[in-house]
């Protein structure tokens, strides 16, 4: 296990105003688009960043089943802690609208996260919900990618719907990503997956961030059961700095 020194930095691998879009992939077929996003806010009189990320289906998929999940964190640009968290999912026929705040300041201890669906919970101080721990991730931990070996371990630990899920990311090596106008060389990780319902082995997701400045997510695959998803970069904007693709 990898021992992180988790003290937020001052680094800015992202800036509010960033955007990345993304295509879904099912197999060979282009089954839906997603986007990643933060912008400068307020909550409640307070200044906060707002991301937000969002997946729908698209095409023959979406005539099928169809699919729009929204997550929406409010983060505190001080300590990049989630604040406020909304996700709302519309499945199919199944619909789930929850919001959740985050209090980082009563417990010197651990957090108290309160759910409109759930009540109240205590977590582990630092605490993340699915979207902050992704700018988390890139603005604490990539700058020191240099020092990572091939099979380190990270754990971050994050709330995801009303329950505490430790994630462990596996370091697995430096890769080339083809995207549009060429390749990115990328930091490439490997969440150990839950072998069951969804998943065969320990190693069916996988998560590539460029390894520039930007430290922007560029691909990710899952590997399930019924197949495999792909996700990958089709464009962005408000970068805090050029990303570094190799030209073709």
């Amino acid at each position: 296990m990898l021992n992180m020194n988790w003290l937020f930095c001052q680094y800015k691998s992202y800036k509010p105003g960033e955007k990345a879009n993304y295509t879904i992939q099912y197999g060979v077929i282009s089954s839906g688009i997603g986007s990643l996003e933060v912008k400068s806010d307020t909550l409640n009189g307070r200044s906060v960043w707002h991301a937000k990320f969002s997946a729908r289906t698209t095409g023959l998929a979406d005539a099928i089943f169809k699919v729009i999940d929204i997550y929406e964190v409010y983060i505190d640009p001080a300590t990049e802690l989630p604040v406020k968290l909304i996700r709302n999912i519309h499945e199919g026929r199944y619909r789930k609208y929850n919001e959740v705040l985050f209090d980082h300041k009563t417990r010197s201890d651990s957090a108290i996260l309160t759910s409109d669906l759930t009540g109240q919970h205590i977590a582990p101080k630092g605490i993340h919900d699915i979207v902050s721990c992704f700018y988390f991730f890139r603005n604490n931990i990539l700058p020191d990618g240099g020092k990572l070996k091939k099979g380190d371990m990270i754990e971050l630990n994050i709330s995801f719907t009303d329950q505490l899920y430790p994630i462990r990311l596996r370091f697995v090596g430096m890769e080339d990503v083809k995207i549009k106008g060429g390749k990115i060389k990328c930091y490439k990780f490997n969440p150990v997956t839950e072998v069951g319902r969804l998943f065969k082995t320990e190693e069916d997701v996988s998560f590539w961030f460029s390894a520039d400045n930007n430290f922007l997510p560029v691909k990710i695959r899952f590997n399930i059961f019924v197949g495999a998803f792909l996700v990958e970069l089709a464009n962005y904007d408000g970068l805090v700095s050029p990303l570094g693709i190799k030209k073709k």
